[in-house]
Protein backbone atom coordinates (compact mmCIF):
# COMPACT_ATOMS: atom_id res chain seq x y z
CA UNK A 1 0.00 0.00 0.00
CA UNK A 2 2.04 3.10 1.29
CA UNK A 3 5.40 2.18 -0.28
CA UNK A 4 7.55 5.64 0.88
CA UNK A 5 6.95 8.57 3.30
CA UNK A 6 8.92 11.97 2.94
CA UNK A 7 8.51 15.13 4.83
CA UNK A 8 9.03 18.26 3.04
CA UNK A 9 9.90 21.70 5.08
CA UNK A 10 8.38 25.21 3.48
CA UNK A 11 11.58 25.42 1.87
CA UNK A 12 11.20 22.40 -0.57
CA UNK A 13 14.29 20.23 1.41
CA UNK A 14 13.26 16.54 2.19
CA UNK A 15 14.85 16.49 5.90
CA UNK A 16 13.05 13.08 6.18
CA UNK A 17 12.15 9.69 4.43
CA UNK A 18 11.11 6.34 5.37
CA UNK A 19 10.63 3.40 2.97
CA UNK A 20 8.49 0.11 3.64
CA UNK A 21 9.07 -1.55 0.76
CA UNK A 22 11.46 -0.72 -2.00
CA UNK A 23 13.04 2.13 -1.84
CA UNK A 24 11.46 5.11 -4.24
CA UNK A 25 14.28 7.44 -5.53
CA UNK A 26 13.99 10.82 -4.19
CA UNK A 27 13.46 11.99 -7.83
CA UNK A 28 9.62 11.23 -7.50
CA UNK A 29 9.04 14.27 -5.45
CA UNK A 30 9.72 16.47 -8.90
CA UNK A 31 6.28 15.95 -9.24
CA UNK A 32 5.35 17.37 -6.30
CA UNK A 33 7.23 19.94 -6.11
CA UNK A 34 6.09 20.89 -9.83
CA UNK A 35 2.20 21.55 -8.02
CA UNK A 36 3.73 23.81 -5.33
CA UNK A 37 5.02 26.14 -7.68
CA UNK A 38 1.81 26.32 -9.34
CA UNK A 39 -0.17 26.70 -5.92
CA UNK A 40 -1.35 30.24 -5.17
CA UNK A 41 -1.28 29.25 -1.53
CA UNK A 42 0.67 26.40 0.53
CA UNK A 43 -2.20 24.67 1.28
CA UNK A 44 -3.84 24.76 -1.99
CA UNK A 45 -1.59 21.86 -3.27
CA UNK A 46 -3.38 19.09 -5.23
CA UNK A 47 -3.89 16.29 -2.17
CA UNK A 48 -3.92 13.70 -4.88
CA UNK A 49 -0.97 13.69 -7.46
CA UNK A 50 -0.81 11.38 -10.34
CA UNK A 51 2.89 10.35 -11.49
CA UNK A 52 3.56 7.51 -14.67
CA UNK A 53 4.46 5.06 -11.98
CA UNK A 54 2.85 6.35 -8.40
CA UNK A 55 0.50 8.39 -6.68
CA UNK A 56 1.34 11.40 -4.33
CA UNK A 57 -1.03 11.61 -1.55
CA UNK A 58 0.00 14.75 0.48
CA UNK A 59 -1.27 16.52 3.95
CA UNK A 60 0.33 20.07 4.51
CA UNK A 61 0.97 19.94 8.57
CA UNK A 62 2.79 22.83 10.95
CA UNK A 63 4.44 23.88 7.80
CA UNK A 64 5.45 20.38 6.78
CA UNK A 65 3.73 18.52 3.84
CA UNK A 66 3.62 15.03 4.32
CA UNK A 67 4.02 13.02 0.83
CA UNK A 68 3.06 9.62 0.88
CA UNK A 69 4.35 7.35 -2.13
CA UNK A 70 1.60 4.46 -3.42
CA UNK A 71 1.82 2.26 -6.26
CA UNK A 72 -1.23 0.62 -6.34
CA UNK A 73 -4.84 1.88 -6.17
CA UNK A 74 -6.00 2.97 -2.70
CA UNK A 75 -9.19 5.08 -1.55
CA UNK A 76 -6.97 8.25 -0.79
CA UNK A 77 -8.79 9.24 2.06
CA UNK A 78 -7.52 5.72 3.90
CA UNK A 79 -3.51 7.41 3.54
CA UNK A 80 -4.65 10.90 4.39
CA UNK A 81 -6.40 10.02 7.46
CA UNK A 82 -3.24 7.98 8.40
CA UNK A 83 -1.14 11.00 7.46
CA UNK A 84 -2.79 12.95 9.82
CA UNK A 85 -2.34 10.25 12.54
CA UNK A 86 0.87 10.24 12.11
CA UNK A 87 1.34 13.87 12.63
CA UNK A 88 -0.91 13.28 15.74
CA UNK A 89 1.36 10.97 17.14
CA UNK A 90 4.16 12.88 16.80
CA UNK A 91 2.41 15.65 18.86
CA UNK A 92 1.71 13.68 21.10
CA UNK A 93 5.00 12.34 21.61
CA UNK A 94 7.07 15.61 21.53
CA UNK A 95 5.06 18.10 22.16
CA UNK A 96 5.02 19.90 18.85
CA UNK A 97 5.36 18.68 15.22
CA UNK A 98 7.87 20.83 13.62
CA UNK A 99 10.74 20.02 11.52
CA UNK A 100 13.24 20.46 15.08
CA UNK A 101 11.20 17.86 17.04
CA UNK A 102 11.47 15.62 14.11
CA UNK A 103 15.01 15.80 14.13
CA UNK A 104 15.72 16.21 17.37
CA UNK A 105 14.18 12.74 17.83
CA UNK A 106 14.74 10.81 14.95
CA UNK A 107 15.38 7.43 16.12
CA UNK A 108 11.73 7.75 17.82
CA UNK A 109 10.42 8.96 14.67
CA UNK A 110 11.47 5.66 12.36
CA UNK A 111 10.61 3.46 15.63
CA UNK A 112 7.04 5.13 15.19
CA UNK A 113 6.71 4.73 11.68
CA UNK A 114 7.72 0.92 11.54
CA UNK A 115 5.18 0.02 14.44
CA UNK A 116 2.06 2.20 13.14
CA UNK A 117 2.90 0.74 9.05
CA UNK A 118 3.71 -3.07 8.62
CA UNK A 119 5.02 -3.56 5.07
CA UNK A 120 3.11 -0.41 3.92
CA UNK A 121 -0.35 -1.66 5.72
CA UNK A 122 -1.39 0.57 9.19
CA UNK A 123 -0.49 -1.66 12.39
CA UNK A 124 -0.60 0.14 15.51
CA UNK A 125 -1.66 3.82 15.72
CA UNK A 126 -3.41 4.38 18.82
CA UNK A 127 -1.47 6.24 20.99
CA UNK A 128 -1.67 3.90 23.93
CA UNK A 129 -0.21 0.97 22.66
CA UNK A 130 2.47 3.10 20.62
CA UNK A 131 3.75 3.75 24.07
CA UNK A 132 3.54 0.68 25.55
CA UNK A 133 5.24 -0.65 22.42
CA UNK A 134 7.92 2.72 21.99
CA UNK A 135 8.23 5.26 25.10
CA UNK A 136 8.14 8.70 25.00
CA UNK A 137 11.50 10.38 24.72
CA UNK A 138 12.35 12.20 28.12
CA UNK A 139 15.52 13.63 28.89
CA UNK A 140 17.07 10.62 31.51
CA UNK A 141 16.19 8.63 29.12
CA UNK A 142 17.54 9.68 25.88
CA UNK A 143 20.83 9.81 28.06
CA UNK A 144 20.58 6.28 29.67
CA UNK A 145 19.98 5.55 25.49
CA UNK A 146 23.21 7.35 24.38
CA UNK A 147 25.30 5.74 27.52
CA UNK A 148 24.20 2.28 27.52
CA UNK A 149 23.22 1.89 23.64
CA UNK A 150 19.38 0.68 24.35
CA UNK A 151 16.43 2.04 22.46
CA UNK A 152 12.91 2.88 23.18
CA UNK A 153 11.06 0.30 22.03
CA UNK A 154 9.61 -1.58 24.93
CA UNK A 155 10.50 -5.40 26.10
CA UNK A 156 6.74 -6.86 26.43
CA UNK A 157 4.02 -6.99 24.03
CA UNK A 158 1.05 -4.11 24.81
CA UNK A 159 -1.24 -5.73 26.91
CA UNK A 160 -4.24 -3.56 24.98
CA UNK A 161 -3.35 -5.77 21.55
CA UNK A 162 -4.12 -8.97 23.22
CA UNK A 163 -7.60 -7.23 24.43
CA UNK A 164 -10.86 -6.90 22.66
CA UNK A 165 -10.82 -3.40 23.28
CA UNK A 166 -7.46 -2.46 21.44
CA UNK A 167 -7.34 0.99 21.98
CA UNK A 168 -7.34 0.86 25.69
CA UNK A 169 -4.73 -0.80 27.94
CA UNK A 170 -5.31 -2.82 30.91
CA UNK A 171 -4.62 -2.10 34.63
CA UNK A 172 -5.32 1.64 34.13
CA UNK A 173 -5.16 3.36 38.06
CA UNK A 174 -5.69 6.81 38.27
CA UNK A 175 -5.82 8.95 42.19
CA UNK A 176 -7.84 11.64 40.26
CA UNK A 177 -10.32 9.84 38.33
CA UNK A 178 -11.53 12.43 34.90
CA UNK A 179 -12.94 13.13 31.47
CA UNK A 180 -12.70 16.46 29.88
CA UNK A 181 -14.40 16.75 26.64
CA UNK A 182 -13.72 19.63 24.25
CA UNK A 183 -16.35 20.85 21.39
CA UNK A 184 -14.50 23.02 18.99
CA UNK A 185 -16.13 24.36 15.92
CA UNK A 186 -14.52 25.93 12.70
CA UNK A 187 -16.56 28.28 10.67
CA UNK A 188 -15.76 28.82 6.76
CA UNK A 189 -17.36 31.78 5.43
CA UNK A 190 -17.60 34.14 2.36
CA UNK A 191 -19.96 37.27 2.91
CA UNK A 192 -20.58 39.09 -0.27
CA UNK A 193 -20.30 42.99 -0.37
CA UNK A 194 -23.35 43.78 0.92
CA UNK A 195 -23.20 41.40 4.14
CA UNK A 196 -25.05 38.69 2.58
CA UNK A 197 -23.25 34.89 3.21
CA UNK A 198 -22.86 33.51 -0.38
CA UNK A 199 -21.52 29.84 1.41
CA UNK A 200 -21.03 28.86 5.43
CA UNK A 201 -20.58 25.77 6.51
CA UNK A 202 -19.05 24.46 10.34
CA UNK A 203 -16.08 21.71 10.55
CA UNK A 204 -16.36 20.47 14.51
CA UNK A 205 -14.94 17.73 16.55
CA UNK A 206 -14.94 16.54 19.98
CA UNK A 207 -11.46 16.19 21.60
CA UNK A 208 -11.84 14.23 24.92
CA UNK A 209 -8.94 13.54 27.47
CA UNK A 210 -10.27 10.41 29.69
CA UNK A 211 -8.04 9.54 32.96
CA UNK A 212 -9.96 6.83 34.48
CA UNK A 213 -9.37 3.72 36.44
CA UNK A 214 -10.23 0.05 35.03
CA UNK A 215 -12.48 -0.12 32.06
CA UNK A 216 -15.25 2.17 32.40
CA UNK A 217 -18.14 2.32 29.83
CA UNK A 218 -19.51 5.98 28.73
CA UNK A 219 -22.29 7.46 27.60
CA UNK A 220 -22.35 11.13 25.77
CA UNK A 221 -25.83 12.13 24.74
CA UNK A 222 -26.88 15.84 23.11
CA UNK A 223 -29.29 18.14 23.16
CA UNK A 224 -29.79 18.65 19.63
CA UNK A 225 -27.92 15.66 17.36
CA UNK A 226 -29.83 15.98 14.12
CA UNK A 227 -28.01 19.14 14.11
CA UNK A 228 -24.54 16.99 12.86
CA UNK A 229 -23.78 15.52 8.90
CA UNK A 230 -21.29 13.85 7.97
CA UNK A 231 -19.96 12.38 11.47
CA UNK A 232 -17.02 10.30 11.61
CA UNK A 233 -16.29 8.35 14.97
CA UNK A 234 -13.27 7.10 16.94
CA UNK A 235 -13.37 3.05 16.50
CA UNK A 236 -14.33 2.93 20.24
CA UNK A 237 -17.95 4.25 19.53
CA UNK A 238 -20.70 1.46 18.50
CA UNK A 239 -22.30 2.33 15.48
CA UNK A 240 -25.24 0.74 15.73
CA UNK A 241 -26.49 2.28 19.20
CA UNK A 242 -25.56 6.14 17.41
CA UNK A 243 -27.71 5.18 14.35
CA UNK A 244 -30.42 3.87 17.10
CA UNK A 245 -30.56 6.68 19.83
CA UNK A 246 -28.20 8.88 18.67
CA UNK A 247 -26.37 8.46 21.62
CA UNK A 248 -22.60 7.93 21.48
CA UNK A 249 -21.89 4.88 23.86
CA UNK A 250 -17.86 3.65 24.22
CA UNK A 251 -15.05 2.54 25.96
CA UNK A 252 -12.69 5.06 25.59
CA UNK A 253 -9.35 4.86 24.92
CA UNK A 254 -6.92 6.28 27.96
CA UNK A 255 -5.35 9.54 27.64
CA UNK A 256 -6.15 12.01 25.13
CA UNK A 257 -8.02 11.46 21.79
CA UNK A 258 -11.09 12.99 19.13
CA UNK A 259 -14.26 11.13 19.74
CA UNK A 260 -15.82 12.10 16.42
CA UNK A 261 -15.71 14.97 13.92
CA UNK A 262 -18.61 16.44 12.31
CA UNK A 263 -19.89 19.05 9.69
CA UNK A 264 -22.52 21.09 9.37
CA UNK A 265 -23.44 22.29 6.01
CA UNK A 266 -27.23 23.32 6.27
CA UNK A 267 -26.95 27.00 5.64
CA UNK A 268 -29.68 28.24 7.78
CA UNK A 269 -28.07 26.45 10.47
CA UNK A 270 -24.81 28.45 10.41
CA UNK A 271 -24.70 31.73 12.51
CA UNK A 272 -22.04 34.09 11.16
CA UNK A 273 -20.83 35.72 14.92
CA UNK A 274 -19.37 38.89 13.87
CA UNK A 275 -20.34 41.22 10.76
CA UNK A 276 -17.81 43.96 9.09
CA UNK A 277 -18.53 47.24 7.62
CA UNK A 278 -16.38 48.62 4.92
CA UNK A 279 -15.96 51.42 2.73
CA UNK A 280 -13.36 50.88 -0.02
CA UNK A 281 -12.64 52.60 -3.18
CA UNK A 282 -9.90 53.76 -5.65
CA UNK A 283 -10.54 56.79 -7.84
CA UNK A 284 -9.43 56.98 -11.57
CA UNK A 285 -6.81 58.84 -11.95
CA UNK A 286 -6.29 59.58 -8.28
CA UNK A 287 -2.78 58.86 -6.21
CA UNK A 288 -4.92 58.44 -2.76
CA UNK A 289 -7.29 55.67 -2.19
CA UNK A 290 -10.05 55.22 1.12
CA UNK A 291 -9.90 52.34 3.41
CA UNK A 292 -12.28 52.21 6.70
CA UNK A 293 -13.36 49.04 8.18
CA UNK A 294 -15.36 48.30 11.48
CA UNK A 295 -15.85 44.54 13.18
CA UNK A 296 -18.36 43.92 15.57
CA UNK A 297 -20.18 40.73 17.06
CA UNK A 298 -23.52 39.23 16.13
CA UNK A 299 -25.24 36.14 17.61
CA UNK A 300 -22.71 34.97 19.61
CA UNK A 301 -24.89 34.31 22.46
CA UNK A 302 -23.29 37.44 24.69
CA UNK A 303 -20.06 35.68 24.43
CA UNK A 304 -16.90 37.69 23.62
CA UNK A 305 -15.03 37.68 20.01
CA UNK A 306 -11.16 37.42 20.79
CA UNK A 307 -8.01 36.66 19.46
CA UNK A 308 -9.53 38.87 16.11
CA UNK A 309 -7.11 38.73 13.37
CA UNK A 310 -7.74 40.90 9.94
CA UNK A 311 -5.34 40.61 7.35
CA UNK A 312 -6.35 41.60 3.26
CA UNK A 313 -4.15 41.55 0.49
CA UNK A 314 -3.90 44.88 -0.72
CA UNK A 315 -3.70 45.94 -5.06
CA UNK A 316 -0.14 45.90 -6.44
CA UNK A 317 -0.05 49.86 -7.36
CA UNK A 318 -0.71 50.57 -3.55
CA UNK A 319 2.70 52.07 -2.13
CA UNK A 320 2.03 52.64 0.96
CA UNK A 321 -1.10 52.72 3.59
CA UNK A 322 -1.52 55.88 6.15
CA UNK A 323 -4.44 54.69 8.52
CA UNK A 324 -5.56 55.05 12.31
CA UNK A 325 -6.72 52.04 14.35
CA UNK A 326 -9.19 52.46 17.44
CA UNK A 327 -8.07 49.83 18.88
CA UNK A 328 -5.02 47.24 18.36
CA UNK A 329 -2.20 47.43 16.23
CA UNK A 330 -1.94 47.41 12.29
CA UNK A 331 1.06 46.73 10.06
CA UNK A 332 1.49 46.87 6.12
CA UNK A 333 4.30 45.16 4.09
CA UNK A 334 5.23 47.51 1.18
CA UNK A 335 6.59 44.29 -0.76
CA UNK A 336 3.92 41.62 -0.17
CA UNK A 337 1.00 44.53 -0.02
CA UNK A 338 -0.50 42.69 2.82
CA UNK A 339 -2.27 44.73 5.39
CA UNK A 340 -2.69 43.25 8.90
CA UNK A 341 -4.90 44.31 11.96
CA UNK A 342 -4.12 42.56 15.53
CA UNK A 343 -7.51 43.83 16.60
CA UNK A 344 -7.63 41.52 19.91
CA UNK A 345 -11.10 41.52 21.81
CA UNK A 346 -14.12 43.54 20.63
CA UNK A 347 -15.54 45.60 23.07
CA UNK A 348 -19.61 45.99 21.50
CA UNK A 349 -19.76 49.06 23.49
CA UNK A 350 -16.72 50.44 21.50
CA UNK A 351 -16.42 48.51 18.07
CA UNK A 352 -13.17 48.56 16.71
CA UNK A 353 -11.92 50.74 13.41
CA UNK A 354 -9.16 51.30 11.04
CA UNK A 355 -9.75 54.20 8.66
CA UNK A 356 -7.61 56.11 6.75
CA UNK A 357 -6.23 56.22 3.28
CA UNK A 358 -3.98 54.42 1.38
CA UNK A 359 -1.44 55.71 -1.44
CA UNK A 360 -1.16 54.54 -5.10
CA UNK A 361 1.25 54.41 -7.57
CA UNK A 362 1.90 57.81 -9.56
CA UNK A 363 -0.17 57.14 -12.84
CA UNK A 364 -1.28 53.55 -12.22
CA UNK A 365 -4.95 52.67 -13.03
CA UNK A 366 -7.63 52.21 -10.75
CA UNK A 367 -7.28 48.44 -9.50
CA UNK A 368 -10.17 46.67 -11.18
CA UNK A 369 -11.38 44.94 -8.08
CA UNK A 370 -11.45 45.47 -4.42
CA UNK A 371 -9.42 43.28 -2.00
CA UNK A 372 -10.74 40.51 0.45
CA UNK A 373 -10.61 40.56 4.08
CA UNK A 374 -9.71 37.97 5.76
CA UNK A 375 -10.81 37.15 9.57
CA UNK A 376 -9.47 35.01 12.30
CA UNK A 377 -11.33 35.46 15.70
CA UNK A 378 -12.26 32.57 18.92
CA UNK A 379 -15.15 32.90 21.09
CA UNK A 380 -14.51 30.54 24.13
CA UNK A 381 -17.86 28.90 25.63
CA UNK A 382 -19.61 28.72 22.38
CA UNK A 383 -20.55 26.28 19.78
CA UNK A 384 -22.33 27.99 16.91
CA UNK A 385 -23.99 25.29 15.34
CA UNK A 386 -25.96 25.38 18.50
CA UNK A 387 -24.91 21.82 19.87
CA UNK A 388 -24.31 21.19 23.37
CA UNK A 389 -23.79 17.99 25.25
CA UNK A 390 -26.69 16.96 27.58
CA UNK A 391 -25.24 14.70 29.95
CA UNK A 392 -22.17 12.39 30.25
CA UNK A 393 -23.06 8.99 32.12
CA UNK A 394 -20.29 5.83 33.48
CA UNK A 395 -21.36 2.45 33.90
CA UNK A 396 -19.20 -0.46 35.02
CA UNK A 397 -17.09 1.27 37.73
CA UNK A 398 -17.87 2.33 41.37
CA UNK A 399 -16.04 5.83 41.40
CA UNK A 400 -17.65 9.06 40.67
CA UNK A 401 -15.21 10.36 38.19
CA UNK A 402 -14.76 14.92 37.47
CA UNK A 403 -16.44 15.98 34.42
CA UNK A 404 -15.86 18.77 32.39
CA UNK A 405 -17.51 20.52 29.16
CA UNK A 406 -15.58 22.86 27.34
CA UNK A 407 -17.29 24.87 24.01
CA UNK A 408 -14.88 27.16 21.84
CA UNK A 409 -15.58 28.73 17.83
CA UNK A 410 -13.06 29.76 16.09
CA UNK A 411 -12.55 30.73 12.50
CA UNK A 412 -11.15 28.73 9.70
CA UNK A 413 -11.87 30.77 6.20
CA UNK A 414 -13.59 33.22 6.45
CA UNK A 415 -13.61 36.19 4.21
CA UNK A 416 -15.57 39.04 3.54
CA UNK A 417 -15.62 40.51 0.02
CA UNK A 418 -15.73 44.36 -0.84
Amino acid sequence: MIHSLFLVNASGDIFLEKHWKSVVSRSVCDYFFEALERATEPENVPPVIPTPHHYLINVLRHRIYFVAVIQSEVPPLFVIEFLHRVVDTFQDYFGVCTEAAIKDNVVVVYELLEEMLDNGFPLATESNILKELIKPPTILRTVVNTITGSTNVGEQLPTGQLSVVPWRRTGVKYTNNEAYFDVVEEIDAIIDKSGSTITAEIQGVVDACVKLTGMPDLTLSFMNPRLLDDVSFHPCVRFKRWEAERILSFIPPDGNFRLLSYHVSSQNLVAIPVYVKHNISFREGSSQGRFELTLGPKQTMGKAVESVLVSSQLPRGVLNANLNASQGTYTFDPVTKLLSWDVGKINPQKLPSLKGSVSLQAGAFKPDENPTINIQFKIQQLAISGLKVNRLDMYGEKYKPFKGIKYMTKAGKFQVRT
